[in-house]
């Protein structure tokens, strides 16, 4: 096949690249770099059956050839991000998704959209089945990601209902491993970072808001389970394993035998309480569920930590 993955330098997107250049598909990424990384990808960089684009496809998309499938993981995909880049991230999934789904219906192209638990906002449901409809802030500082990747569900299903176009739909759980950057912001990477340069640990509240942590390769087998099943109503993919933020970052401070201190900061506005998936659809339709286990994700993305810092002193 030939698929274009959007967004395919980020932390998510360049594990699916991997995984479908593994298999022996033509793979063009396109990224603007406003999060990714082009490293990330680049050692793929001579293959002939890669191609990297530079490019925001919130502006209009051009691709010469057949395309298979048009995957759009395009995003800002962390509170730091997202709020640095409110309007990127508003336009990206509503012009971005608007582009892509224009692309993949030209091409004849089946279509997948990445979209996420947040969808859910601070949810009053537990766990979350994807019936759920979420409750949702629409004019507090989250509702710029929250309300984009509502939209994008939205014109993703209209296009399939309207324009008959094949299209999937995942609402990613908080995923973690190796690439996710230092800097993101999200509670994984906050954790290691602070703990491998000896700065405190910081938790919001008391650290008991819950989070169910995926590692990458497992979404990423989701993903391509999903590719190979006509579905078109969004699809769970997460761990429906619940942990508070503290024990979390109890563990990471086991783990990677730091001495930095656990510290109390205010609760950011709207940060959900509870978040945990419901995967009793990925189960049934896709015969998925999550196999790496916690404590051996978190030593390998510790790992991978490691190096990176070793790198950049």
């Amino acid at each position: 096949m030939r698929i274009l993955i959007t967004g395919g330098a980020g932390f998510i997107g360049s594990h699916l690249t991997d995984r479908l250049m593994s298999e022996g598909h033509d793979v063009v990424v396109m990224d603007n770099l406003i999060t990714g990384n082009y490293r990330n990808i680049q050692r793929h960089a001579s293959n002939p059956r890669f191609e990297y684009i530079h490019h925001n496809v919130s502006n209009h998309i051009h691709i010469v050839g057949d395309l298979d499938w048009v995957i759009h993981f395009a995003s800002p995909a962390s509170p730091v991000d997202y709020l640095l880049l409110p309007i990127e991230t508003l336009k990206v999934n509503s012009l971005g998704t608007h582009n892509t789904l224009g692309l993949a219906l030209a091409k004849k192209a089946k279509y997948f959209l990445a979209s996420t638990s947040e969808v859910y906002g601070d949810p009053e449901l537990h766990p979350q089945p994807e019936t759920y409809w979420g409750n949702v802030n629409p004019i507090g500082p989250r509702g710029v990601y929250d309300e984009a990747k509502r939209f994008a569900e939205a014109i993703t299903m209209a296009y399939h209902h309207k324009h008959k176009l094949d299209t999937r739909i995942i609402r990613i759980f908080n995923c973690y491993g190796p690439r996710l950057r230092l800097d993101d912001g999200r509670v994984v990477s906050n954790f290691i970072g602070q703990a491998l340069t000896g700065k405190p640990l910081t938790i919001y509240g008391e650290g008991q808001q819950t989070r169910s942590f995926q590692f990458v390769s497992d979404l990423v087998e989701g993903i391509r389970r999903l590719m190979e099943v006509e579905h078109h109503l969004p699809v769970n993919l997460g761990n429906p394993e619940e942990k508070t933020v503290f024990e979390l970052a109890t563990l990471v401070k086991q783990l990677t035998g730091s001495q930095s201190e656990i510290i109390k900061k205010p609760l950011p506005v709207d940060d959900p309480k509870r978040r945990l998936p419901d995967i009793t659809k990925a189960k049934q339709l896709l015969g998925w569920q999550p196999k790496k286990d916690l404590l051996e994700g978190l030593k390998e993305t510790i790992e991978w930590y490691r190096n990176e810092l070793a790198q950049h002193k």
